[in-house]
């Protein structure tokens, strides 16, 4: 006893002990043996050129080579392995990240031509020795793989075009080889190197963007002359392509920490402007233009999405991100409901606001163009930026329609907050829903709001699930490339902010923010207190219980009815399974294969934006569909699994005695099959009804959806979450006491042994 109380002590101390020591600074390939861990892209070959010089070598598997090194960063690898190149320009913008001189494995890029293509090799061959002899290939190193930061600007090449077009196929995704810059031109050392081949040719350079696998097939097709994005000149490919000479050595290589300690996010932290938040930990709405405005100025942040505002605020709130965009507008209600939080930077940047509409639909948005107008000069429109907006009032004006011109489909994003969109006493209210709702009276329409994450409008408003997006879309760019915009409606800031801790100079413009007595009194609350306050705020005010009966009638209104016609759908799966016609069994085994190989989410936005792309038909049909495809894909296996287990002569002896082939299933067959299959069945059941939670992602407000909204409103993180979760444990209960009663009346065993049961009592 005494022996193994000592022998605990010290393994405890060692532990400790070994803790303690510093970690040593990797600057050699060698200090990676040892079962270290190793982040390697998903679908590359990296994980094997590791494994074959480290076999004790641990592999986790990332995305991207960001990601990869992002790990490394944050400590949950101990090296990243991919081209040397890619790592060399990452490790260029990422402080505190190493590229190990020694490789794993050596490699050589070049161009590919065509087999009989000759001509055009020489012509790139010569180029290469005239870059080097003149001095410019230096010079282009130089440019494309600086030490620190980002590469320089593309030069410009001037090419007279008098040949006709060279046309360079590539893969944009390989920085710094080619890449798209910040103008969305695709650019890099390969393209540089191929322009000067277009110049010698005397040719304009047409750029062919494309997958990386494609490129060896469109080259070989002549869908292009020549290749180049980082390739590695290998014997198999030789064998089907001409390549240039080696234009530059590279390989394997391993990015390690630099020895640089990288404290914990949050620890210590002190902000004091915008600048201070390019390596730290961004949370923005997905989808948005806060999304790629972090990107694009942040590359060293790292930038988490959330689907909806309440999210972004708890994981602000939990310290999971370090600060947040938000629409500046939007403060005032969000930081009084958060006294926690401040303005780290006001008004970073302004855009206008405008609606969304197809690109199909022109006469639409002119309509809508001109109602603007219309309420420009009428006075309308300075209402409702006075109420809403400078006065931040919350009633939303009774607004008649006629309604015969039918209904204008409006998508929104109920939980972006005040002034622009929330839902109070279960309805939609907000400058945004006032806006469309003017307009769809303006058309003798019907206000049809479909209520969505953000990030699914514009994939609606594409398959024309919708008529109109009016959630303060910020214009942009790459959003005008997939809808078109009407005019600016309004103009917003997009502000900073962080918890107040952190801001070593809070920004006090605006409102809320301060710390009031009547807080304080708040935190000082008993725990009963705080849950009755809680209850209140979000179940009681508002009358926002409404909003948890509607979701728990959706939720268990698509739960029961998919899982009867996900019955139907495996019983049919089942017969054709089991068929002797070989082509129905074929046909039953593609479909279980395929639809249990598609995470259920995935198969709800196939069936919503393409197989009813051009149907304009209710999300909970399509709902009931998917996740009735999903369930029958089981359950039939289920079935067929059930009925293969009963022995085979008890059909036989059934016909012997005069039973039809359906007389002996339904009265011999089926009640045996039944007593198995309803425990898995129960088990499948719940499960369905849990999965039923995604269904917002295609405006469904289901039990789920009914939490966020009411999390948008409260900014409460826990209470809405914990009474869902409550709601769909009581649900899953319920029905399994009914399953339950169901399988005893199936078992004549069991329901014997209830009957004995109660005659005892």
């Amino acid at each position: 006893m005494n022996r193994s109380f000592t022998w605990l002590i010290f393994i405890v101390l060692l532990t400790f002990g070994a803790c303690g020591h510093k970690e040593t600074k990797i600057t050699i390939l060698a200090q990676l043996k040892g079962g270290k861990t190793f982040a390697v892209p998903t679908g590359t070959v990296a994980d094997q050129f590791v494994l074959k010089k480290f076999p004790d070598a641990g592999i986790e598997y990332y995305n991207s080579v960001l990601d990869c090194s992002m790990a490394v960063m944050e400590g949950k690898a101990d090296a990243a392995v991919y081209d040397q190149p890619i790592l060399k320009n990452i490790a260029a913008k990422n402080e505190g990240l190493y590229v190990l001189p020694e490789l794993l494995f050596d490699d050589n890029y070049g161009f590919a031509v065509r087999l009989e293509d000759n001509g055009l090799k020489k012509s790139i061959d010569d180029v290469l020795t005239g870059l080097k002899a003149d001095g410019t290939y230096d010079q282009m190193m130089g440019r494309w793989f600086p030490e620190k930061g980002n590469p320089a600007a593309m030069p410009a090449v001037a090419l007279t075009g008098e040949n006709g077009v060279l046309r360079f196929g590539t893969a944009a995704i390989t920085e710094p080889m080619s890449f798209f810059d910040s103008n969305k031109k695709i650019v890099g050392f390969d393209i540089e190197f191929a322009t000067y081949v277009a110049r010698k040719l005397g040719k304009q350079l047409e750029i062919v963007d494309m997958e990386f696998g494609a490129m060896l097939p469109a080259l070989i097709a002549g869908k292009v002359d020549m290749i180049g994005a980082g390739l590695s000149i290998t014997e198999e490919r030789a064998k089907k392509v001409l390549f240039s000479q080696p234009y530059y050595k590279s390989g394997i290589a391993a990015v390690v920490m630099a020895g640089k300690i990288i404290s914990q996010p949050g620890t210590g932290m002190k902000l004091k402007g915008i600048n201070d938040i390019r390596d730290k930990r961004i949370g923005v709405l997905l989808g948005s233009i806060h999304d790629s405005y972090a990107t694009k100025n942040y590359p060293k942040a790292t930038i988490l999405q959330y689907q909806n505002f309440s999210d972004l605020l708890f994981a602000l709130n939990s310290d999971k991100v370090d600060v947040a965009f938000s629409d500046h507008v939007a403060l005032p209600d969000v930081l009084s409901k958060n006294p926690e939080l401040g303005i780290l930077a006001p008004n970073v940047f302004t855009v206008p606001i405008a609606a969304g509409f197809n690109s199909d639909n022109d006469a639409l948005r002119e309509q809508f163009n001109l109602f603007l107008k219309e309420i420009h000069g009428n006075g309308i429109y300075n209402d409702m930026v006075s109420r809403w907006i400078d006065k931040g009032l919350t009633s939303m004006p009774d607004i008649k329609s006629s309604g015969t011109n039918g209904v204008l489909r409006v998508g929104v994003a109920g939980d972006l907050g005040l002034p622009f969109s929330i839902i109070q006493n279960g309805k939609l209210a907000g400058f945004d829903i006032e806006l469309s709702t003017r307009f769809a009276a303006k058309l003798g329409k019907t206000f049809e709001p479909a209520d969505m994450p953000f990030g699914s409008l514009i994939a609606s408003i594409s398959t024309n699930k919708i008529d109109i997006i009016t959630s303060s879309m910020m214009i942009t760019e790459e959003r005008e490339k997939q809808i078109d915009f009407s005019d600016p409606y309004y103009t917003s800031g997009v502000s900073v902010i962080a918890k107040r801790q952190y801001i070593v100079k809070q920004d006090t413009t605006g409102t809320g923010g301060q710390v009031t007595q009547a807080d304080n009194q708040a935190g000082k609350r008993s725990f009963l207190g705080k849950v009755s306050n809680s209850f209140y705020n979000n179940i009681v005010y508002e009358k926002r219980y409404l909003l948890i009966l509607n979701g728990l009638r959706v939720t268990l209104l698509i739960s029961i009815i998919s899982t009867l016609f996900g019955t139907l759908i495996g019983a049919l799966v089942c017969m054709m399974r089991m068929s002797k016609r070989r082509w129905l069994a074929n046909i039953a085994r593609v479909y279980i294969s395929v639809i249990r190989g598609i995470p259920v989410l995935v198969l709800l936005m196939i069936v919503y934006y393409v197989v009813f792309s051009s149907v304009n038909i209710n999300p909970v049909i399509v709902s009931v569909i998917a996740f009735g495809l999903n369930f029958g894909a089981y359950v039939s296996e289920i079935f067929r699994s059930s009925i293969r287990n009963i022995d085979n002569g008890q059909r036989e002896s059934a016909i012997a005695v005069g039973f039809s082939s359906f007389q002996s299933f339904r009265y011999i067959i089926l009640p045996q099959a039944l007593r198995p299959i309803l425990p898995v069945y129960k088990g499948e059941f719940i499960s369905l009804i849990k999965m039923t939670s995604v269904v917002g992602y295609i405006a469904v407000q289901d039990l789920t959806k009914a939490s966020d909204i009411i999390r948008s409103r409260t900014f409460d993180a826990f209470f809405p979450l914990i009474m869902v979760a409550v709601l769909y444990f009581v649900i899953a209960w319920l029905l399994t006491l009914a399953l339950d009663y169901l399988e005893i009346s199936a078992d004549p065993k069991q329901k014997r042994n209830k009957s004995t049961k109660e005659a005892a009592l």
